[in-house]
């Protein structure tokens, strides 16, 4: 009878892991909208400053990260609803791909201009900044990766 049991704990666990799957996916998607990088300028002799801020929609890398979050997100939704949680361990494509994606977003060469701080004293300081949404999508498609690896089915012992 204790054999009987076995089974439906690892299906359980795994379906467990496609819902996780999911989730991580939906906020992937999520942080795609939200501000990843900007520039701050600030003057103390004024004393204020300004933002600029750069949703990842708005970028290239942003928009296929938003795409691979809706991949890993069928993924894991068919993989919970489709009655085969393994299913749910392919969204660790898009989930890595998406990770190199923010990585690359991070290390683009062409944007050398975003990267220059400008520091006068008092008068001016201008520079560039990485937002909360960047490291929000980078921790979601990293969790994607962890999430679909332990969806895979494993072999009795």
């Amino acid at each position: 009878m204790a054999d009987d049991l076995k089974p439906a704990r690892t299906t359980s666990a795994r379906r467990g892991a496609a819902l996780a799957v999911a989730v991580a996916a939906a906020l992937l998607v999520l942080t795609a909208i939200m501000p990843w990088a900007g520039v701050e300028a600030r003057s103390d002799l004024l004393g204020g400053g300004v933002s600029d801020d750069v949703r990842g929609v708005d970028v290239s890398t942003g928009l296929y990260t938003l795409l691979a979050g809706l991949a890993a997100l069928a993924f894991g939704v068919t993989g919970l609803l489709g009655g085969r949680p393994r299913v749910a361990a392919l969204a660790v494509i898009p989930g890595a791909l998406a990770t190199v994606l923010l990585v690359l977003f991070v290390s683009d060469p062409q944007r050398i201009g975003d990267r220059l701080s400008i520091d006068l004293g008092r008068l001016l300081s201008v520079e560039p900044v990485i937002r909360f949404g960047w490291f929000a999508a980078l921790a979601c498609s990293i969790a994607i990766v962890v999430l679909s690896v332990l969806a895979l089915p494993r072999r009795p012992r």
